[in-house]
């Protein structure tokens, strides 16, 4: 007998309540009847029921069913499979099997309403969605999202999650449409536990992991980010594995397995590698075999680094070649083609090496390709060419040119100009495809610096200007200690020639201080107000001459409250340099300053933002005096050498001095005639580890305590309380030895470039100043000079008579210390009256305290100090952290531990 219908259930019923949505689907009801096999019957006619989205015409075409053609069991049965492997459908009967006259009832598959995400952390959901297939009015189906549940575990196993574990769920609405939740516990990241090693003899196991970039997960790698595990790192470990014995002479090296087990708790990873260690190779004899004509065999083997005898070393072969065919570009053969031929001696355990340059045509630049460049016009680039079309290929001058694009700062770091086939073997185009990043600069920051305290700074830059290469700037600083405004213009080539031209108009105001004990005190106020044009001509590839004009008003104040004093009680108050220091007070005045001066400079630095190797030297003399009120001549030298050292490892030493001449004649006894705001002074930020002006020539005002005439006078011990000013030098050297450390790939992220450095340097040289005040010292009986206990000289108070504005000598009336008068016998109100009394008066005097006068730190001797510091690019700002050590330090100097800098370049 034949059925009356044919069932078939895609999945479960959706629930209102949430449920799993890998959950099985209910098993159908067996039929009640089953159609023989051998029984065919007709398809009279043929309708669907239940289709809502999907049309009648759709859902037959997914079958095998047609009016007049027969039909079985099997044909009943393939068609509900053919449905439901639709994706369409949830649940699929056929009626009428009977009879022939089949209906095929049909629920479809709910519509998504949406796709949430939950209990994801790491990953944001809109990187999750990314990667799914699901998503908002599709059509829900289990297979979809078996897929897609794959699809975020594998997301999390690429983060190292392998414990990562999502469990889909599916809410049912109305209108046949469902929620989709996905349910992810993150777990924790699968960290490697243990790298384990076996086969190594020569080596440790120690040694090996080291040159690994995975990292086992331990306190010392704490900030690594390289503890999780990672496959693709697996495979890069053992290249860095191979790599290491190839560099020390094992040539037969080789990894046999390497097995990362994931422990049961799928938290961490414990890695096993089998490797083979060899013996250990020499270099035999090293020859070169050159079908270029040019070339002397025996004189390019002499040159090459590799010798005979040496341990054999893959990375030696590698420079080797590229030695050869930067050797061979330098002539011209663009395209030299090097290979190493080795051969093997197992017995003597030696590798003969032989380069052999194949035969080239001496090759020519086609045309220089120049893209990517939407802003920048194309001259600023070409114009760093030191190649041009036609010319003979040089690998010497492309690096160059290379380096000099890379210098401008216009483009990506690491830009490198790319060989290409020309037109025939003796043509070569050279591609120059740049990536353009932002040349504006808008920065409005507030900070706080170990110098200067409170900082505001707002700032703009436009460093390539309409695409022209010119540089646009103006800026407002703003400190405790200093402001300024300045606006520049540089148009590094004048007319389309190799003229420089650039001017700056700034108004700077400079607040100078000294130190109270641990407090500052401002001294002195310096206002310039001026501009300066630059001009620079290359003479050569590499040296240039700059030459720059200057012209400066000024104006330099002390504080009247605070430095300025009646000192002759004739009611003019002026410079008191009892308060302020006679060098201060001598330096007060307005002065025009009309200022020449050249540079020569040598630059083969290979980056003039951040070099890695070359050199620059700079040697330049200022000359004021041309107009003006100041004359004198000024001569600085400034070098810097960096080396590339490998794995980013950059040393530099840096080396600068200075010298400054007066023009002028003698201003005075103890005055020496460079005026302070001329000299150089030396401390933080260019001498880590002392405090700012904290090195060189200072003078020091020591108070007494107790009373000269009863012997308990001693100099004030407490620092605090001593007045410290600096006063600067003419002369000064600095010189500074730094390695910058690479950091792991995450520290990078960060923004974390830490150096050690060692630094030394000194300034001296200036006439010793004259006392600001003599004090009496005190004598005994016998007139024999008294000193205290400390072994410093008893002083006596000075006193300071005081006159009138004609000179005339003031006493004090009836012992009224407020009421001077010129009587020394009586009183009268005024000179011109006659003086009324027999009252014998006491001379008026101010008293000044004794206070001891110290010149120290005049000494060429040098100051040393160590220190690591730390550059960071903070989300709140570029921060600078130093912790530097002074070592050696002159008697006088200021040392500082910790120096730092947040919210200000660096």
């Amino acid at each position: 007998m034949l059925s009356g219908t044919a069932h078939a259930q895609a999945a479960g019923r959706p629930a209102p309540a949430p449920q799993p949505a890998t959950q099985q689907a209910t098993p159908a009801a067996a039929p009640a009847q089953v159609v023989p096999v051998q029984e065919v019957r007709t398809v009279r006619t043929l309708r669907v029921e239940g289709s809502q989205r999907v049309e009648p015409e759709t859902v037959l075409s997914y079958t095998r069913l047609r009016v007049g053609e027969t039909y079985t069991n099997e044909t009943i049965d393939q068609a509900i499979k053919d449905l439901l492997a639709s994706d369409l459908l949830a649940d699929v009967e056929i009626d009428g099997a009977l009879t022939g006259d089949l209906t095929i009832r049909i629920k479809e598959n709910p519509v998504i309403n949406r796709v949430v995400f939950e209990g994801n952390k790491r990953l944001k959901a809109d990187k999750i969605q990314k990667e799914v297939k699901l998503s908002p009015r599709q059509i829900f189906t289990r297979t979809a999202v078996r897929a897609d549940v794959a699809r975020i575990v594998e997301l999390y196993r690429r983060q190292g999650r392998f414990a990562a574990n999502v469990q889909p769920k599916m809410v049912s609405l109305d209108q046949n449409r469902v929620d989709v939740i996905f349910e992810i516990n993150e777990g924790p990241k699968s960290k490697v536990r243990q790298i384990n090693i076996i086969g190594n003899e020569v080596f440790s196991d120690g040694q090996l992991r080291g040159e690994m970039a995975t990292k086992t997960s331990s306190l010392k790698n704490l900030l690594s980010s390289n503890t999780s595990y990672d496959q693709d790192r697996l495979a890069y470990d053992q290249q860095k594995l191979r790599q290491f014995y190839l560099t020390n002479g094992y040539a037969d090296f080789r990894v046999i397995s390497a097995v990362a087990e994931l422990t049961p708790d799928k938290r961490d990873f414990i890695i096993t590698y089998v490797v083979e260690e060899g013996p250990r190779y020499k270099f035999g004899p090293v020859t070169v075999d050159s079908a270029i004509r040019d070339f002397d065999d025996k004189k390019l083997a002499s040159a090459l680094a590799i010798k005979e005898g040496d341990w054999y070393n893959a990375k030696a072969v590698e420079d080797t070649v590229e030695q050869l065919s930067e050797t061979a570009g330098a002539f011209g053969y663009a395209f030299a083609d090097v290979r190493p031929e080795f051969q093997r001696d197992r017995e003597s355990l030696t590798m003969t090496m032989n380069f052999r340059i194949a035969e080239a045509n001496r090759t020519y630049i086609e045309r220089i390709d120049i893209t990517g460049n939407r802003q920048t016009q194309d001259k600023v680039i070409r114009r760093e060419m030191r190649v041009a079309e036609g010319d003979a290929f040089n690998t010497f001058l492309v690096k160059r040119s290379q380096d000099r694009i890379n210098s401008l700062g216009y483009f990506q770091d690491k830009f490198e100009i790319e060989r290409k086939e020309g037109s025939s073997p003796d043509r070569i185009v050279l591609a120059a495809n740049v990536e353009e990043r932002a040349n504006g600069e808008l920065t409005l920051s507030a900070g706080f610096s170990s110098l200067e305290q409170f900082i505001l700074q707002a700032s703009i830059r436009q460093r390539n200007f309409r695409g022209k290469g010119q540089t646009v700037s103006a800026s407002v600083d703003y400190s405790s200690y200093s402001k300024s405004v300045e606006l520049g213009f540089t148009e590094p080539y004048l007319f389309d020639s190799n003229v420089a031209l650039g001017g700056t108009i700034f108004r700077r105001d400079y607040n100078a201080f000294n130190y109270i004990g641990s407090d500052r005190s401002t001294t002195y106020s310096q206002v310039s107000t001026g501009f300066q044009v630059v001009a620079g001509v290359p003479l050569t590839e590499y040296w240039t001459l700059s030459g720059r004009y200057q012209l400066a008003q000024d104006d330099v104040t002390l504080d009247k409250n605070t430095f300025y004093s009646d000192t002759d009680g004739d009611g003019v108050r002026e410079c008191d340099p009892v308060i302020a220091g006679r060098y201060y007070c001598e330096a007060v005045g307005n002065r025009l300053t009309s200022l020449v001066g050249v540079s020569l400079i040598y630059d083969s630095l290979n980056s003039r933002l951040r070099p890695t190797r070359g050199e620059r030297l700079t040697l330049g003399a200022d000359f004021a005096g041309l107009g003006g009120d100041v004359r004198y001549i000024r001569g600085r030298v400034d070098a810097d050498k960096y080396w590339n050292l490998g794995s980013n490892f950059i040393f530099s030493v840096s080396a600068e001095g200075g010298y400054i001449h007066s023009l002028e004649s003698s201003r005075g006894p103890g005055i020496d005639p460079v005026r302070i705001t001329d000299r150089f002074y030396l401390g933080e930020p260019q001498f880590r580890g002392f405090d700012i002006r904290g090195v060189g020539p200072r003078v020091q005002r020591i108070g007494f305590t107790g009373d000269p005439l009863t012997g308990t006078q001693l100099l004030v011990e407490d620092r605090d309380r001593i007045v410290d000013d600096a006063i600067g030098g003419k002369a000064y050297y600095l010189t500074k030895a730094e390695l910058e450390i690479p950091l792991g790939a995450g520290a990078q992220e960060l923004g974390l470039r830490p150096s050690i450095y060692v630094m030394a340097g000194s300034l001296f040289n200036i006439t010793r100043p004259a006392k600001t005040i003599e004090f009496a010292q005190a004598a005994d009986a016998s007139g024999k000079p008294l000193f205290n206990a400390d072994g410093s000289p008893t002083l006596l108070p000075k006193d300071n008579f005081l006159k009138d504005a004609a000179g005339n000598q003031l006493y004090f009336a009836g012992g009224v210390p407020t009421v001077t008068t010129t009587c020394q016998v009586g009183y009268s109100a005024s000179p011109s009256q006659p003086c009324v009394g027999t009252t014998i008066n006491p001379i008026a005097s101010s008293p000044t305290a004794p206070f001891f006068e110290r010149y120290v730190g005049d000494s060429a001797r040098p100051r040393l100090s160590v220190g690591i510091g730390v550059n960071w690019n903070s989300p709140f700002g570029p921060l600078r952290i130093d912790v530097a050590k002074a070592l050696l330090k002159n008697e006088g100097d200021d040392n500082k531990l910790i120096t730092f800098n947040v919210g200000t370049q660096f």
